[in-house]
């Protein structure tokens, strides 16, 4: 199923990929979403959300409120068991990716799955989040760390 309050805003082009029961995207109201996003659900977008332009956000997302993704922002919940000589990318799995309240995400961020995101986090432009961010905490840089926490 498909949700999305009556005063989001969401661009024409954006892909929103869903299936009902198993594939649900809810988007929050006062949420705007830029050009060129590609949304596989299940994803759940809270109120006041900004997503800029071109977003990839993939299944077993969840976004607080107040969250702010900058350009090109990929959260990619997908990976592979280690398969055998043959092929290494083995079964796919989907390890959940959260976003606390209030965090801004900058440009060209890559979170990874299995990362929880807390509340009133930055995370840098270009950095790549590996593991979990502590709330109120800057991170940066590949693979990401602390750059300082935050008042």
């Amino acid at each position: 199923m498909l949700t999305i309050a009556e005063d989001a805003v969401v661009d024409p082009s954006v892909k929103l990929l869903h299936r009902d029961g198993d594939r649900d995207i809810a988007i929050g109201a006062r949420t705007k979403i830029y050009r060129g996003a590609e949304i596989l659900g299940p994803v759940e977008i809270g109120e006041d959300v900004f997503i800029n332009r071109d977003a990839y956000i993939r299944p077993g997302t969840r976004l607080g409120d107040r969250v702010n993704l900058g350009p090109f922002v990929r959260l990619i919940t997908d990976t592979h068991e280690i398969g055998g000589h043959d092929k290494r990318a083995g079964d796919v799995r989907h390890e959940p990716i959260s976003v606390g309240d209030g965090t801004w995400i900058g440009a060209a961020v890559t979170v990874v799955g299995g990362v929880r995101i807390g509340a009133g986090c930055v995370i840098a432009a270009g950095a790549v989040v590996t593991s979990d961010v502590p709330d109120d905490t800057m991170v940066g840089g590949v693979p990401a760390a602390v750059i300082r926490r935050l008042r």
